[in-house]
């Protein structure tokens, strides 16, 4: 496992571009979580050669679709579920996230 000094100062640079487990740890999840979230379409990462590298810009936008969904839905509307009250498609990440 890397340095975690050196993550720091990586991620204190303010870098364009930041790896999945960089991302991992701005977004405080696990770096399986992030990889299932690139899987699944809701991160969207750019591939330099083979490299796989996710824009900052993308992680706000991640976050920003979380915080708005999450305050769109009706009060009486639980998570999990539609206006039928039968459950909808929800993606399980690893680890029940």
């Amino acid at each position: 496992m890397s340095d975690p000094q050196v993550l720091r100062d990586v991620l204190a640079d303010d870098a364009l571009l930041v790896t999945p487990e960089e991302a991992a740890a701005l977004l405080r999840v696990g770096r399986t979580t992030v990889y299932a979230l690139m899987k699944y379409g809701d991160l969207r990462p750019v591939h330099i050669g083979r490299s796989c590298r996710l824009p900052r810009s993308e992680l706000n936008r991640y976050v920003d679709a979380l915080t708005s969904s999450r305050s769109e839905q009706p009060d009486d509307l639980q998570p999990g579920t539609e206006q039928s009250g039968m459950p909808n498609s929800v993606h399980t990440l690893p680890g029940g996230r």
